[in-house]
């Protein structure tokens, strides 16, 4: 039975498409191994799946995942069987987890940046339901990270450092832990899912335009605040929190929505959030001008700016927020992925995931 495969699924083309077709290939010589229906034999392998996006960071993810084979088969070849997904496109790694999800994965490894964690995650859930596999009520599939993108926010609010090596040690070690799971709802009821901080106005316009400069790596935060900047109007907003009373935020800046701590390339912009705590944190910059960016930002990166003037934080397990003009030109992203406009409904899901960690 081969150690090493590789796992080639079929892009998606259109939701009614079927399933991806899998094929594996040996990139081992075969070695002579004992039948798992055999009394002397230990514990079945591993099916352990690693999505790729090999033109992530302008195409260094895909160079860095080759150069770091060996190490991975050396470490985990000869526990797991390893099967190596590339993605062809936008929402390819959606389905290629979906896939590993109901064909019973121990665990779906996003190799790349927020990006492709960012779809890893949402292919975990199917109609607003986790994926099952072989049946089961609920997913027992976890969820592994190797950065190797232009961005790794979420990984920052472990403490981890950008180094491949160390994650494959973390997933030989494979200690889990449950994480919660934010959803973002639309008016016709669609859903979207994000790991780490979902954001409103200028952050979230910046980031639409970042990822026009990614060729630049974490240059192309500052590129597309500086775009961002060009023509912003701070908006009143209307929230309304835990299906509580609605309430007028005048001149929103910015409202993030983080379920972890860090987003653009380092800024620690939800500083209480924690993915395990079951809620979500809400930071509201109201009234900010251009130059109040350039003198307060190293307080965004140091998670300082909760005492500065017109920023508050609270904690909610629910958010509903609309622009009080009606314009729907109010940007909104997760992950650093572009959603569209408002209004949106964001609320978390308790506990949702395993977290190899």
């Amino acid at each position: 039975m081969p150690s090493f495969c590789y796992q080639i699924a079929l892009g998606r083309v259109g939701l009614a498409m079927a399933k991806p077709s899998i094929f594996r290939v040996d990139l081992q010589p075969t070695a002579p191994h004992l039948s798992t229906d055999s009394p002397s034999s230990t514990s079945p392998r591993r099916d352990i799946v690693f999505v790729v996006n090999p033109r992530g960071a302008n195409g260094r993810t895909g160079k860095e995942w080759k150069k770091l084979l060996p190490y991975l088969r050396s470490r985990l070849g000869g526990d797991c069987n390893i099967c190596e997904s590339m993605t062809s496109g936008p929402s390819h790694a959606v389905d290629i987890t979906r896939e590993a999800i109901q064909d019973g994965a121990d665990a779906v490894i996003a190799v790349g940046g927020d990006g492709t964690l960012h779809e890893v995650v949402n292919g975990f859930f199917w109609d607003g339901k986790p994926i099952a596999n072989h049946g089961e009520l609920a997913c027992s599939t976890a969820l592994g990270i190797i950065p190797l993108g232009t961005g790794s926010d979420f990984a920052r609010t472990f403490g981890w450092k950008n180094d491949p090596h160390e994650a494959i040690e973390r997933i030989a070690k494979g200690l889990r832990s449950r994480i919660d799971i934010g959803v973002i709802s639309t008016e016709r009821g669609e859903l979207h899912y994000f790991i780490n901080v979902a954001d409103i106005h200028l952050s979230a316009k910046a980031g639409f335009y970042a990822s026009r400069y990614k060729r630049y790596g974490n240059l192309c935060y500052v590129l597309g605040a500086l775009q961002a900047f060009m023509g912003h109007h701070n908006k009143d907003l209307r929230i309304r929190v835990n299906e509580g009373e609605w309430e007028v935020c005048s001149q929103v800046t910015a409202l993030c929505i983080g379920n972890a701590k860090y987003f653009g390339g380092g800024m620690k912009i939800t500083p209480n959030a924690d993915p395990c705590s079951g809620s979500l944190e809400v930071v509201i910059l109201q009234d900010f001008k251009w130059y109040d960016f350039i003198f307060k930002l190293h307080k965004l990166y140091w998670g300082t700016h909760l005492l500065v003037k017109n920023v508050s934080s609270r904690s909610v397990h629910s958010i509903e927020v609309e622009d009080l003009s009606g314009s729907g030109s109010i940007y909104i992203q997760s992950d650093g992925e572009h959603l569209g406009f408002l209004p949106r409904k964001v609320c978390v899901l308790p506990a949702a995931i395993e977290l190899i960690c």
